[in-house]
């Protein structure tokens, strides 16, 4: 049976959802958007860059609670409202949380628009050791 998380201090769901669920020793974290969670009603960072600091960060936090870090994730979704003018600020950003020899598997799709006005959301999959 699937385990469902969802963290008091992690980000605010913008939809009905989990942060994570763990089944197996997978571990499945939803699309984290670039919300502050000590200040889920302020303005998203402005530009790509920011933006995917953030997304990376509170990707890490739900990590974090449990019990995981980065170096867990073997596959992430990344998707990005502009891609043509993002998509090189994006990965420069995004690659900075992972060794150069131990990057998840991605795929990243150009979309039309994501929620709360964001310019990128990425999800992930880890895998417990």
């Amino acid at each position: 049976m699937p385990d469902f998380h969802l963290f008091a201090n992690g980000p605010r769901p913008v939809a009905p959802f989990s942060h994570a669920v763990e089944s197996d020793g997978w571990v499945i974290l939803t699309g984290q958007m670039p919300t502050d969670p000590d200040a889920p009603d302020a303005a998203l960072p402005s530009g790509v860059v920011s933006q995917t600091a953030r997304v990376m960060d509170n990707l890490a936090l739900i990590l974090g609670e449990l019990g995981l870090d980065l170096s867990h994730v073997v596959q992430c979704r990344a998707y990005l409202t502009n891609f043509d003018r993002d998509y090189a600020d994006f990965n420069e950003t995004y690659q900075s949380y992972f060794p150069k020899d131990r990057r998840p598997a991605r795929t990243t799709v150009g979309v039309t628009a994501l929620a709360v006005g964001a310019l990128v959301e990425i999800d992930c999959v880890a895998r417990r050791p």
